[in-house]
C-alpha cells in the first residue's frame, strides 16, 4: 500500500511538471500521444510552437527578430535577415550580439534558374594576432591568470564583420547597407531597455565601469547603468556601424574604423595589431556531412563541434530510444555514456592552421561503431574506461544563436559570441564596440597541443549550428549559446524531435542533461524526477543540479507552415513568422 501511494506522489508530480516517463517506476514508461514532430492541436503536447507562413526568424532579441522579418516582408532571402539580424543584435543583445566577436554559419541556399542547390559552412571565429604566446595569459606562477579575460589583452581577431560580408558577397540580394540601416537606427533612436538586458548589463556594470570605452558606450554619465523601461542609445557604436555600411568588411579591418579599434586596443594593453586585421579571413567550405535514423545533418566543421554532435548521435543510434521512452534511466544513462565518449575525443579537435582535426573520421558512422563497445546499460563508464580513440582510418555561455528560413527553399543557422557575456568588458574608445575575450578558449599552460595558443591559430568552440534535412530540403534549422552546455543541448533537442516525435516546441522546452568527461558529474535541469536521480546514481553516476543548459532558437519547416520554438531559458526570445 505504502509503495503504491508513493507511486502515485510520483505520478501526479509527473503530471503536474508536465514531463511524461520520468522514472523507471512501471515497466512501460508512458508514450508521447502524438506521431509527429510538427502536431500543433492535437493537445497531445505541452508546449505548442508559433506557426507562421512565408519565412519566419527565432532569436534571443525581440527587436532583432522583427528587424530580419522585415527584410523577408520587403523581399529579402534568409541570408539577407541573417545578415540584419546579426548586425541587429550587436545593439539589442549587446552581452552576446556582436562586431567585436565572431561565430559560425550553416547555410542552405535552394537551387534557382540560376545556380544549383548550396550548403556552405562559414567559419569566422576569431584568430590569435601574431604577437600570441604561450606564457600571454600566464601568471607569475605560470598558470592561467585569471584576471585577464576581462581586458584587451585577451581579444582576438574579431570576426563577425567578415563572416556576413562573406555570406553576402556569395547569396546576399539586398543591399549591403540596407541591411545594416535598421541596426543603426536602433542605435542611434534607442530602443526600450527589458527587463532582462537591463538585469545582465547591472550584473556587470562594477567590470564595464573599470574600461573607458566600454564605460562610455554602455553606462550612464554617472557609471550606473540604465534601468529597464529606459531608452537606450548608442550613438558611438552607430557611427561605428554607419562606417561598415559604407565601406563594408575593407573598412573594418582596413580603414579608419580598423585604425581606430587598433589604437584603442593597443593603448590598453592589447597585442592586434593592422597587420593582424587585415589579414583575417573567413574560412568557407563544405559542412560536414552526418545523418540520423535516415535525417540528414549539415554540421558546422571544426573548429566549431559539429562532428562532437554528430559522434554523439552516431553512439546513440546504436540504441532505440524511442521504445525506452523519454526521460527513461536508460535513455539518460546513455546520452550520458554518449556525451563521456564525445567528450575524451574533443582533445583531437584544434585550431588551424596549426592544427587539422579527423572531423570526417570523428563523425563517421564506422568510428562510433568501435567507440559503442565501450558503452553497457548496467554501468557508468569513469575516466580511465575510456582509452583514447583512433578515428584517423575514418577519414574521408554567453553566445547567441538565431535561425531564419525564408519562403524559397534557403535557410541560415548562425551561432556568434562575445565568449563571456560581455566579452572582455572592454571597448576601443570612441567605438562603441565592445570586444571578445576569444583567447580565453586556448589550453593556456600547454605547448604543441590541438588547442595550445599560437599566433594566426583560429580558436575553437563548442558552438554547432546545423540544419537538419527531409527530402533534402531543410526541415530543422536550430543551434543554442550556452557554452559547455551546447553540445549535450543539441544532441537531445536532435534525439526529442526524431527518436520521441516531440514538436519543436516541445523538444526545446524539456529538461536537458549535460555530461562532461568519465570523471565529471552528471548534470540535470530542473524538472527530473528525484527517483531518476537515485536510479542514475545505482549505476555509478555521480549527480548533481545544474542551472539552465543552453536555450535553443529553432524553426521547423513542414509544408508551407515554418513552426517556430524560442526557447525561454534566456529571456527576450522571439519566433516571428512573415505572416
Amino acid at each position: 500500500m505504502r509503495s503504491q501511494m508513493r507511486f502515485a506522489a510520483v505520478a501526479i508530480a509527473a503530471l503536474l511538471a508536465g514531463w511524461p516517463a520520468l522514472a523507471q517506476e512501471t515497466s512501460a514508461p508512458v508514450r508521447p500521444t502524438t506521431g509527429s514532430g510538427g502536431d500543433i492541436v492535437g493537445y497531445g503536447q505541452i508546449h505548442s510552437p508559433l506557426v507562421g507562413r512565408g519565412g519566419m526568424v527565432v532569436s534571443q532579441s525581440d527587436p532583432a527578430t522583427r528587424v530580419g522579418v522585415d527584410v523577408l516582408r520587403r523581399g529579402g532571402n534568409a541570408v539577407d535577415a541573417a545578415i540584419a539580424v546579426a548586425f541587429a543584435e550587436a545593439v539589442t543583445l549587446p552581452r552576446a550580439g556582436n562586431i567585436g566577436g565572431s561565430g559560425y554559419m550553416v547555410a542552405h541556399m535552394a537551387a534557382t534558374a540560376d545556380r544549383p542547390a548550396q550548403d556552405i559552412a562559414i567559419n569566422y571565429y576569431g584568430v590569435a594576432p601574431a604577437a600570441t604566446t604561450p606564457e600571454l595569459l600566464l601568471g607569475a606562477d605560470g598558470k592561467f591568470d585569471r584576471s585577464k579575460p576581462s581586458g584587451f589583452i585577451n581579444v582576438a581577431v574579431p570576426g563577425t564583420v567578415m563572416g556576413m560580408w562573406e555570406a553576402h558577397r556569395r547569396f546576399g540580394s539586398m543591399p549591403w547597407a540596407d541591411l545594416i540601416a535598421p541596426a543603426i537606427r536602433l542605435a542611434e533612436d534607442g530602443y526600450v531597455l527589458s527587463d532582462g538586458e537591463a538585469d545582465a548589463t547591472a550584473g556587470r556594470a562594477r567590470v564595464l565601469a573599470t574600461d573607458p570605452g566600454a564605460r562610455e558606450a554602455y553606462l550612464k554619465p554617472d557609471g550606473t547603468p540604465y534601468r529597464a523601461g529606459e531608452v537606450f542609445r548608442q550613438p558611438l557604436l552607430a557611427e561605428s556601424l554607419r562606417k561598415v555600411a559604407r565601406g563594408g568588411a575593407d573598412e573594418f579591418y582596413r580603414g579608419e574604423l580598423a585604425r581606430q579599434i587598433v589604437a584603442g586596443i593597443q593603448a590598453r594593453g592589447g597585442v592586434i595589431t593592422l597587420a593582424d586585421m587585415a589579414a583575417y579571413r573567413a574560412d568557407v567550405s563544405e559542412p560536414i556531412w552526418g545523418s540520423y535514423r535516415g535525417n540528414r545533418i549539415a554540421y558546422m566543421p571544426p573548429t566549431a563541434s559539429g562532428v562532437s554532435v554528430a559522434e554523439a548521435l552516431n553512439l546513440l543510434e546504436h540504441f532505440d530510444l524511442k521504445a525506452m521512452g523519454w526521460g527513461s534511466v536508460d535513455s539518460l544513462h546513455l546520452i550520458s555514456e554518449a556525451m563521456k565518449i564525445t567528450s575524451s575525443d574533443r582533445r583531437l579537435i584544434g585550431g588551424a592552421p596549426q592544427w587539422n582535426a579527423p572531423a570526417h573520421g570523428l563523425a563517421s558512422k564506422g568510428y562510433a561503431a568501435e567507440r559503442v563497445k565501450l558503452i553497457s546499460l548496467e554501468r557508468s563508464l569513469g575516466a580511465d574506461d575510456i582509452p583514447e580513440g583512433n578515428p584517423y582510418p575514418f577519414e574521408s555561455k554567453d553566445t547567441t544563436h538565431f535561425s531564419v528560413a525564408d519562403d524559397r527553399g534557403n535557410a541560415v543557422s548562425n551561432t556568434y559570441t562575445l565568449s563571456n557575456s560581455y566579452g572582455a568588458h572592454v571597448a576601443p574608445v570612441g567605438t562603441g564596440i565592445l570586444l571578445n575575450n576569444n583567447l580565453d578558449n586556448f589550453a593556456w599552460g600547454t605547448r604543441d597541443q590541438p588547442n595550445s595558443p599560437a599566433p594566426g591559430k583560429r580558436l575553437g568552440s563548442t558552438i554547432t549550428p546545423m540544419i537538419v534535412f527531409k527530402d533534402d530540403k531543410p526541415w530543422l534549422v536550430t543551434g543554442t549559446p550556452g557554452g559547455g552546455y551546447i553540445i549535450a543541448t543539441m544532441v537531445q533537442l536532435i534525439s526529442n524531435v526524431i527518436d520521441h516525435d516531440l514538436n519543436i516546441a516541445e523538444a526545446a522546452m524539456r529538461p536537458r542533461l549535460n555530461q562532461g568527461g568519465g570523471d565529471s558529474p552528471l548534470e540535470l535541469e530542473g524538472g527530473f524526477s528525484p527517483d531518476v536521480e537515485r536510479l542514475l546514481r545505482a549505476r555509478g553516476h555521480t549527480v548533481r543540479p545544474s542551472m539552465t543548459m543552453g536555450s535553443t532558437q529553432s524553426i521547423m519547416i513542414e509544408g508551407d507552415r515554418f513552426l517556430g520554438a524560442a526557447d525561454t531559458r534566456r529571456p527576450d526570445a522571439l519566433a516571428l513568422g512573415v505572416r
